[in-house]
């Protein structure tokens, strides 16, 4: 069966790698979003911004976009830094000194990562769009090299191991935008008329 471009509203070359192994046993062919392309997002939760990414970026390519809003809310900051946890610091480990430091030694470390998915077509419309979570606890110091963004300082309720700590396949299972591609996925199959029983094979063949 023929392949749907489907574009990842994301700069993010960590995260477009994640996006392409969850994607991988379907019949589309990623593609980056288009250097130069920068949306405000001013959206006051996950969903929000994720809409307006993939919106924008479908109608800038012409091709059906999947966009993403995730972050990071921690119960001890009052939910913060939420959707502004890209913007809480100009670089990854300035995002996780600040946090470590706005903690300190609160011994209430209770957090959650969020995501939102949402996929737009090019002439605006929600195509489809779903939100996931992974509860956990913020450690005290960095652990494992694995992940980008918050990961070394995220452990994974009842796992004992950090984002940063995980195999790409057990970060799949246990992350939050490994639980929102899981509401996504059927979605995703029904736009496009893919029945994994009886299309599997092709795929994994093509």
């Amino acid at each position: 069966m023929s392949e749907r471009v489907l574009v990842i509203a994301s700069g993010n070359a960590g995260k477009i790698r994640e996006f392409s192994s969850l994607l991988q046993n379907l019949p589309v062919r990623i593609e980056p979003q288009p250097v130069g392309i920068q949306v405000e997002e001013s959206g006051n939760t996950f969903r929000d911004n994720a809409l307006l990414k993939a919106q924008a970026v479908a109608k800038a390519t012409g091709h059906w976009a999947l966009a993403d809003d995730s972050g990071l809310c921690v119960d001890a900051l009052a939910g913060a830094p939420g959707v502004f946890s890209a913007r809480y610091a100009d670089s990854d480990l300035e995002r996780i000194q600040r946090l470590l430091r706005e903690l300190g030694d609160c011994t209430n470390r209770n957090a959650r990562f969020s995501a939102a998915l949402c996929i737009a077509a090019p002439d605006g419309s929600t195509l489809a769009e779903v939100e996931g979570h992974c509860e956990g606890l913020i450690t005290f110091c960095t652990r494992g090299d694995q992940g980008f963004g918050y990961d070394p300082v995220f452990e994974v309720k009842n796992s004992g191991l950090t984002f940063a700590e995980m195999s790409l396949e057990n970060k799949k299972k246990h992350g939050h935008r490994g639980r929102a591609f899981a509401l996504l996925k059927p979605e995703l199959e029904k736009l496009l008329g893919y029945n994994s029983d009886k299309d599997a094979g092709k795929i994994a063949n093509h």
